[in-house]
Protein backbone atom coordinates (compact mmCIF):
# COMPACT_ATOMS: atom_id res chain seq x y z
CA UNK A 1 0.00 0.00 0.00
CA UNK A 2 1.14 3.48 -0.97
CA UNK A 3 2.29 5.75 2.16
CA UNK A 4 1.93 9.48 2.44
CA UNK A 5 5.00 11.17 2.58
CA UNK A 6 5.97 13.27 5.54
CA UNK A 7 5.70 16.60 3.67
CA UNK A 8 2.08 15.33 2.34
CA UNK A 9 0.90 14.38 5.88
CA UNK A 10 1.94 17.56 7.01
CA UNK A 11 -0.25 19.35 4.19
CA UNK A 12 -3.19 17.76 5.64
CA UNK A 13 -4.09 19.87 8.40
CA UNK A 14 -3.54 22.61 6.09
CA UNK A 15 -5.85 21.20 3.62
CA UNK A 16 -8.56 20.45 6.18
CA UNK A 17 -8.57 23.71 7.83
CA UNK A 18 -9.17 25.31 4.34
CA UNK A 19 -11.88 22.97 3.47
CA UNK A 20 -13.37 24.17 6.49
CA UNK A 21 -13.06 27.85 6.06
CA UNK A 22 -14.53 27.38 2.77
CA UNK A 23 -17.70 25.43 3.58
CA UNK A 24 -18.10 28.22 5.99
CA UNK A 25 -17.46 31.29 3.73
CA UNK A 26 -19.49 29.18 1.24
CA UNK A 27 -22.14 28.31 4.17
CA UNK A 28 -22.63 31.96 5.35
CA UNK A 29 -22.91 33.01 1.69
CA UNK A 30 -25.47 30.94 1.53
CA UNK A 31 -27.68 32.05 4.60
CA UNK A 32 -27.39 35.74 3.58
CA UNK A 33 -28.54 34.42 -0.03
CA UNK A 34 -31.80 32.55 1.72
CA UNK A 35 -32.30 35.32 4.47
CA UNK A 36 -34.83 35.44 5.81
CA UNK A 37 -35.82 32.36 6.54
CA UNK A 38 -36.97 32.74 9.71
CA UNK A 39 -39.46 35.59 11.31
CA UNK A 40 -37.70 38.40 11.98
CA UNK A 41 -37.89 40.97 15.15
CA UNK A 42 -38.37 44.47 15.04
CA UNK A 43 -37.37 46.04 18.40
CA UNK A 44 -38.82 49.42 19.62
CA UNK A 45 -37.68 51.59 22.68
CA UNK A 46 -41.22 53.68 23.20
CA UNK A 47 -44.38 51.67 24.73
CA UNK A 48 -46.96 50.49 22.90
CA UNK A 49 -48.94 53.52 20.70
CA UNK A 50 -46.07 55.66 20.87
CA UNK A 51 -44.24 57.01 17.68
CA UNK A 52 -41.26 54.38 16.87
CA UNK A 53 -44.06 51.52 17.77
CA UNK A 54 -46.55 53.01 14.91
CA UNK A 55 -43.11 53.54 12.72
CA UNK A 56 -42.33 49.87 13.47
CA UNK A 57 -45.34 48.45 12.69
CA UNK A 58 -45.68 50.18 9.53
CA UNK A 59 -42.14 48.73 8.54
CA UNK A 60 -43.35 45.50 9.61
CA UNK A 61 -46.35 45.24 7.23
CA UNK A 62 -43.73 46.27 4.31
CA UNK A 63 -41.12 43.81 5.37
CA UNK A 64 -43.49 40.94 5.36
CA UNK A 65 -44.87 41.73 2.19
CA UNK A 66 -41.63 41.67 0.37
CA UNK A 67 -39.45 39.20 2.40
CA UNK A 68 -42.68 36.72 2.88
CA UNK A 69 -41.74 36.12 6.67
CA UNK A 70 -43.42 36.96 9.66
CA UNK A 71 -42.13 40.63 11.66
CA UNK A 72 -43.16 41.24 14.70
CA UNK A 73 -42.68 44.20 16.88
CA UNK A 74 -41.10 44.13 20.58
CA UNK A 75 -41.35 46.02 23.01
CA UNK A 76 -38.38 47.06 25.29
CA UNK A 77 -39.04 50.04 27.22
CA UNK A 78 -36.30 52.03 29.72
CA UNK A 79 -33.45 54.02 29.99
CA UNK A 80 -33.80 56.37 26.99
CA UNK A 81 -33.60 53.95 24.32
CA UNK A 82 -30.48 51.43 26.37
CA UNK A 83 -32.37 48.60 27.09
CA UNK A 84 -33.31 48.42 23.27
CA UNK A 85 -29.96 49.11 22.37
CA UNK A 86 -28.31 46.23 24.08
CA UNK A 87 -31.00 43.94 23.14
CA UNK A 88 -29.86 44.91 19.55
CA UNK A 89 -26.17 44.07 20.75
CA UNK A 90 -26.96 40.96 22.08
CA UNK A 91 -29.23 39.30 19.40
CA UNK A 92 -28.57 41.22 16.35
CA UNK A 93 -25.54 39.64 14.83
CA UNK A 94 -27.65 36.79 12.49
CA UNK A 95 -29.70 39.70 10.84
CA UNK A 96 -33.17 38.57 12.50
CA UNK A 97 -33.41 41.74 14.97
CA UNK A 98 -33.16 45.25 13.99
CA UNK A 99 -33.75 48.39 15.94
CA UNK A 100 -36.41 50.78 14.86
CA UNK A 101 -35.64 54.49 17.55
CA UNK A 102 -34.86 57.99 16.78
CA UNK A 103 -31.58 59.64 16.10
CA UNK A 104 -31.79 61.03 19.40
CA UNK A 105 -30.58 57.87 21.13
CA UNK A 106 -27.22 58.23 20.03
CA UNK A 107 -26.55 62.09 19.29
CA UNK A 108 -28.75 63.25 22.17
CA UNK A 109 -28.63 60.93 24.99
CA UNK A 110 -25.37 59.34 25.40
CA UNK A 111 -24.19 63.64 25.82
CA UNK A 112 -27.08 64.34 28.10
CA UNK A 113 -26.82 60.96 30.79
CA UNK A 114 -24.09 58.02 31.40
CA UNK A 115 -25.31 55.23 28.74
CA UNK A 116 -23.72 51.92 29.03
CA UNK A 117 -23.22 51.75 24.70
CA UNK A 118 -20.84 53.58 22.27
CA UNK A 119 -23.56 54.97 19.58
CA UNK A 120 -21.29 54.61 16.84
CA UNK A 121 -19.95 51.38 17.39
CA UNK A 122 -22.66 49.01 18.86
CA UNK A 123 -25.43 50.05 16.46
CA UNK A 124 -25.50 51.29 12.61
CA UNK A 125 -28.67 52.92 10.75
CA UNK A 126 -29.18 51.16 8.02
CA UNK A 127 -32.21 53.38 6.53
CA UNK A 128 -33.98 56.22 7.26
CA UNK A 129 -37.97 55.73 7.49
CA UNK A 130 -38.71 59.64 8.24
CA UNK A 131 -38.16 62.97 9.19
CA UNK A 132 -39.87 64.39 12.46
CA UNK A 133 -39.97 67.67 13.97
CA UNK A 134 -41.39 68.24 17.52
CA UNK A 135 -44.26 70.33 18.67
CA UNK A 136 -44.54 72.73 21.82
CA UNK A 137 -47.98 71.94 23.35
CA UNK A 138 -50.43 72.90 26.37
CA UNK A 139 -53.03 72.17 28.29
CA UNK A 140 -56.01 74.08 27.22
CA UNK A 141 -56.79 75.22 30.56
CA UNK A 142 -53.61 77.36 30.73
CA UNK A 143 -54.20 81.02 30.00
CA UNK A 144 -51.22 81.21 26.94
CA UNK A 145 -52.60 81.24 23.16
CA UNK A 146 -49.29 81.35 21.62
CA UNK A 147 -45.88 80.84 22.65
CA UNK A 148 -45.04 84.84 23.16
CA UNK A 149 -48.30 84.61 25.63
CA UNK A 150 -46.38 81.50 27.05
CA UNK A 151 -43.21 83.09 27.55
CA UNK A 152 -44.45 86.64 28.95
CA UNK A 153 -46.29 83.97 31.72
CA UNK A 154 -43.37 82.22 32.56
CA UNK A 155 -41.36 85.29 32.89
CA UNK A 156 -43.75 86.30 35.90
CA UNK A 157 -43.90 82.87 37.84
CA UNK A 158 -41.23 83.13 40.39
CA UNK A 159 -40.55 79.16 40.75
CA UNK A 160 -40.31 78.24 37.13
CA UNK A 161 -42.92 76.38 35.08
CA UNK A 162 -42.83 72.60 34.79
CA UNK A 163 -42.76 71.06 30.74
CA UNK A 164 -42.53 67.72 30.27
CA UNK A 165 -40.75 65.49 27.65
CA UNK A 166 -40.91 61.87 26.36
CA UNK A 167 -37.75 61.04 27.87
CA UNK A 168 -34.67 62.57 29.39
CA UNK A 169 -31.95 63.33 27.59
CA UNK A 170 -33.59 63.59 23.86
CA UNK A 171 -34.68 66.22 21.59
CA UNK A 172 -38.22 67.00 23.98
CA UNK A 173 -36.16 67.82 26.76
CA UNK A 174 -33.14 69.57 25.35
CA UNK A 175 -35.19 71.94 23.35
CA UNK A 176 -37.06 72.76 26.17
CA UNK A 177 -34.07 73.23 28.22
CA UNK A 178 -32.51 75.54 25.45
CA UNK A 179 -35.98 77.43 24.57
CA UNK A 180 -35.59 78.81 28.69
CA UNK A 181 -31.69 79.63 28.16
CA UNK A 182 -33.04 81.93 24.94
CA UNK A 183 -36.04 83.32 26.63
CA UNK A 184 -34.68 83.86 29.95
CA UNK A 185 -37.00 81.57 31.74
CA UNK A 186 -36.72 79.33 34.23
CA UNK A 187 -37.93 75.92 32.69
CA UNK A 188 -38.25 72.72 34.82
CA UNK A 189 -37.97 69.07 33.17
CA UNK A 190 -40.03 66.02 33.70
CA UNK A 191 -39.51 63.05 31.72
CA UNK A 192 -41.63 60.60 31.19
CA UNK A 193 -41.05 56.65 29.96
CA UNK A 194 -43.11 57.75 26.51
CA UNK A 195 -45.02 59.88 25.01
CA UNK A 196 -48.72 58.78 26.10
CA UNK A 197 -48.27 59.12 30.05
CA UNK A 198 -46.89 62.32 29.77
CA UNK A 199 -49.54 63.35 27.15
CA UNK A 200 -52.34 61.98 29.97
CA UNK A 201 -50.85 64.13 32.84
CA UNK A 202 -50.34 67.25 30.41
CA UNK A 203 -54.37 66.86 29.74
CA UNK A 204 -54.83 66.03 33.28
CA UNK A 205 -53.49 69.12 33.94
CA UNK A 206 -49.98 67.84 36.06
CA UNK A 207 -47.82 69.59 33.65
CA UNK A 208 -48.79 72.41 31.82
CA UNK A 209 -46.29 72.38 28.30
CA UNK A 210 -44.59 69.65 26.46
CA UNK A 211 -42.46 68.98 23.86
CA UNK A 212 -43.81 66.08 22.03
CA UNK A 213 -43.69 64.35 18.68
CA UNK A 214 -46.47 65.25 15.81
CA UNK A 215 -47.05 61.54 15.95
CA UNK A 216 -48.60 61.19 19.08
CA UNK A 217 -50.08 64.56 20.05
CA UNK A 218 -51.29 65.66 16.12
CA UNK A 219 -54.53 63.35 17.18
CA UNK A 220 -55.03 65.52 20.47
CA UNK A 221 -54.40 68.78 18.94
CA UNK A 222 -56.98 68.13 16.24
CA UNK A 223 -59.73 66.93 18.18
CA UNK A 224 -58.96 70.05 20.94
CA UNK A 225 -57.78 68.19 23.88
CA UNK A 226 -54.35 70.15 23.87
CA UNK A 227 -53.46 72.88 22.05
CA UNK A 228 -50.41 73.45 19.81
CA UNK A 229 -47.55 76.63 20.33
CA UNK A 230 -44.95 76.40 17.84
CA UNK A 231 -42.85 73.45 16.29
CA UNK A 232 -39.17 73.18 16.28
CA UNK A 233 -38.35 71.97 12.27
CA UNK A 234 -37.19 74.11 9.60
CA UNK A 235 -40.67 74.88 7.94
CA UNK A 236 -43.66 74.59 8.77
CA UNK A 237 -45.18 70.97 9.01
CA UNK A 238 -47.67 69.92 6.47
CA UNK A 239 -49.99 68.02 9.69
CA UNK A 240 -49.90 71.79 11.55
CA UNK A 241 -49.88 74.36 8.48
CA UNK A 242 -51.38 76.94 11.25
CA UNK A 243 -48.56 76.19 13.53
CA UNK A 244 -45.88 78.47 13.43
CA UNK A 245 -42.12 77.52 14.18
CA UNK A 246 -39.53 78.34 16.93
CA UNK A 247 -37.57 79.83 14.12
CA UNK A 248 -40.93 82.24 12.64
CA UNK A 249 -40.94 83.46 16.42
CA UNK A 250 -37.32 84.38 16.92
CA UNK A 251 -36.08 81.02 18.04
CA UNK A 252 -34.22 79.88 14.69
CA UNK A 253 -31.81 77.75 17.23
CA UNK A 254 -34.49 75.42 17.72
CA UNK A 255 -35.14 74.54 13.65
CA UNK A 256 -32.93 71.05 13.21
CA UNK A 257 -35.54 68.13 12.25
CA UNK A 258 -34.99 64.63 14.43
CA UNK A 259 -35.27 61.22 12.11
CA UNK A 260 -36.49 57.70 12.93
CA UNK A 261 -34.64 54.99 11.15
CA UNK A 262 -34.15 51.25 11.39
CA UNK A 263 -30.98 50.43 12.75
CA UNK A 264 -28.84 46.92 13.03
CA UNK A 265 -26.32 45.13 14.79
CA UNK A 266 -22.89 46.36 13.41
CA UNK A 267 -21.50 42.58 12.61
CA UNK A 268 -24.93 42.04 10.90
CA UNK A 269 -23.34 40.72 7.25
CA UNK A 270 -23.89 43.48 4.64
CA UNK A 271 -25.94 41.86 2.04
CA UNK A 272 -28.78 41.67 4.63
CA UNK A 273 -28.40 45.50 5.77
CA UNK A 274 -28.19 46.30 1.92
CA UNK A 275 -31.54 44.07 1.32
CA UNK A 276 -33.25 45.35 4.40
CA UNK A 277 -32.53 49.06 3.57
CA UNK A 278 -33.79 48.34 -0.41
CA UNK A 279 -36.97 46.80 1.17
CA UNK A 280 -37.60 49.85 3.72
CA UNK A 281 -36.66 52.53 1.35
CA UNK A 282 -39.09 51.12 -1.24
CA UNK A 283 -41.97 50.42 1.11
CA UNK A 284 -41.57 54.21 2.44
CA UNK A 285 -41.30 55.73 -0.81
CA UNK A 286 -45.16 54.59 -1.63
CA UNK A 287 -47.86 57.21 -1.98
CA UNK A 288 -49.74 54.71 0.86
CA UNK A 289 -47.17 54.88 3.02
CA UNK A 290 -47.10 58.67 2.64
CA UNK A 291 -50.85 59.01 3.63
CA UNK A 292 -50.11 57.06 6.34
CA UNK A 293 -47.24 59.37 7.31
CA UNK A 294 -48.87 62.41 6.78
CA UNK A 295 -52.23 60.75 9.20
CA UNK A 296 -49.07 60.88 12.33
CA UNK A 297 -48.22 63.95 10.84
CA UNK A 298 -44.13 63.37 9.98
CA UNK A 299 -42.57 63.89 6.90
CA UNK A 300 -41.08 61.09 4.53
CA UNK A 301 -37.76 60.25 5.37
CA UNK A 302 -34.37 61.06 2.94
CA UNK A 303 -32.72 58.23 0.77
CA UNK A 304 -29.60 59.13 2.64
CA UNK A 305 -26.60 56.88 2.76
CA UNK A 306 -25.41 54.96 5.87
CA UNK A 307 -21.77 57.29 5.93
CA UNK A 308 -24.36 60.43 5.31
CA UNK A 309 -26.62 59.33 8.64
CA UNK A 310 -23.48 58.58 10.44
CA UNK A 311 -21.95 62.02 9.94
CA UNK A 312 -25.47 63.53 10.90
CA UNK A 313 -25.27 61.73 13.76
CA UNK A 314 -21.45 62.77 14.55
CA UNK A 315 -22.79 66.80 13.68
CA UNK A 316 -25.59 66.69 15.76
CA UNK A 317 -23.14 64.72 18.70
CA UNK A 318 -20.58 67.74 18.69
CA UNK A 319 -23.71 70.41 18.39
CA UNK A 320 -26.06 68.98 21.59
CA UNK A 321 -22.45 68.83 23.51
CA UNK A 322 -22.20 72.30 23.03
CA UNK A 323 -25.88 73.26 23.78
CA UNK A 324 -25.36 71.42 27.02
CA UNK A 325 -22.41 73.53 27.87
CA UNK A 326 -23.55 76.32 26.87
CA UNK A 327 -26.84 76.29 29.29
CA UNK A 328 -24.74 74.47 32.29
CA UNK A 329 -26.45 70.79 32.24
CA UNK A 330 -24.61 68.67 34.30
CA UNK A 331 -25.67 65.05 32.91
CA UNK A 332 -27.80 62.77 34.66
CA UNK A 333 -25.90 59.56 36.36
Amino acid sequence: MPTLSLLSRRRLPLVATALALGLGAASNVQAQSDWPSKPIRLIVTGPAGGTADALARLLADGMQRALKQPVYVESKTGASGAIGIHELKASGKNGYSFLVIQDGAMSEAPVAQKVSYDPFKDVTPVAQLTRTGLVMVANTSQPYQNLPDFISHARKQPNGVDFASYATGFKGHTSGMLLGQLSQTNLRHIGYKGSPPALVDLMGGHVPVMFDGTATSLPLIRSGKIRALAAVYPTRLKALPDVPTFKELGYPQLAKPGWFAVWAHPQTPAAIQQKLREVTLAHFATPAVHEQLAVLGMEPGQASTQQEMVADLQDASQKQVALLKAIGYQPEH
